[in-house]
């Protein structure tokens, strides 16, 4: 939770046309947990709305359709034994097999669009 700031901050600038400036994030989504002033005091300072779910508030904010994507991807790439538990300690091979992962992950969606 003390991490979010620094990890929005570091996240590179979105480049257009040349002379254009650059962007930042559209909006900032989190669970329950980023839900503090600290944290929307923050993301306000530098203008960028936050969507954090509510403490003690009913479920249902909506936020869960987006969760779903994030999860489900982790999920396949967990179907590939390397990348389930990391046994590289160098970080270029383990991006490699994640980049191989990811082409296979997308040839797969692409042919059983085409079926």
């Amino acid at each position: 939770m003390t991490q979010v700031v620094p990890l929005v901050e570091k996240i590179p600038p979105i480049g257009g046309k040349p002379g254009a400036p650059l962007q930042k994030p559209e909006e900032v989504m989190g669970d329950r947990a980023y839900d503090s002033d600290k944290h929307r005091m923050a993301f306000s300072c530098k203008n960028i709305p936050t969507q954090f779910a509510r403490k003690r508030t009913a479920h249902g904010s909506g936020l869960g359709i987006f969760r779903y994507v994030v999860e489900q991807t982790i999920a396949l790439f967990h179907q590939f034994r390397h990348l389930k538990i990391r046994y590289d300690k160098r970080d270029d091979i383990h991006e490699t097999f994640m980049t191989i992962a990811e082409a296979i992950i997308c040839w797969r969606r692409f042919v059983n669009l085409t079926e």
